[in-house]
């Protein structure tokens, strides 16, 4: 093992991958590879109380941008909006071009490298799909945000196994 590594690091089963690139949270606040889907959370810009939740379905390239109380995203008609944009855009400083195409499933290798020449690649249309589950997460993402620092176990995260014995 890495003796750069903390401790937790070293025993969790759930590996941590650091961003490819540092990103700014203002805009995309929550960006993940989960569900078959490229999904996160993009800030409004024009209120700053409104986000909205935005989806691109892997292999379909179908996608959904609403409110996080599921009304439609004026923006999305026929093509991504705005908000999907930027959602893909992060994706791609979080994760790298690779990693997302290959979820995806957007072939690449014609040396496509930003977020906006794989957005372009898309060719699934608008396709409903509940917000509610995103939003969710981001909200409990958030939560631990908020928590002081420790370095004791977190009870909801418990759960994890250790990969080795504590010493």
């Amino acid at each position: 093992m890495d003796a750069d590594l903390t401790a937790w690091e070293q025993r969790s089963s759930a590996r941590v991958v650091s961003p490819v690139q540092p990103r700014k949270l203002a805009k995309v606040p929550f960006v993940e590879l989960a569900d078959g889907r490229l999904q996160g959370v993009v800030s409004s810009g024009s209120d700053i109380a409104r986000v909205y939740v935005s989806s691109v379905t892997a292999g379909t390239h179908t996608y959904n941008c609403s409110t996080n109380n599921n009304r439609p995203c004026g923006g999305l008609y026929g093509a991504p909006c705005k908000h999907l944009q930027a959602l893909i855009a992060e994706a791609v400083l979080q994760y790298g071009i690779g990693r997302v195409a290959r979820y995806l499933r957007v072939d690449v290798s014609d040396g496509t490298s930003s977020g906006a020449e794989l957005a372009s690649r898309l060719g699934g249309g608008p396709e409903r799909t509940p917000a509610a589950v995103v939003f969710s997460r981001f909200l409990r993402h958030l939560a631990y945000l908020e928590l002081p620092d420790t370095t004791e176990p977190i009870a909801e995260l418990h759960w994890f196994p250790a990969t080795e014995a504590v010493r």
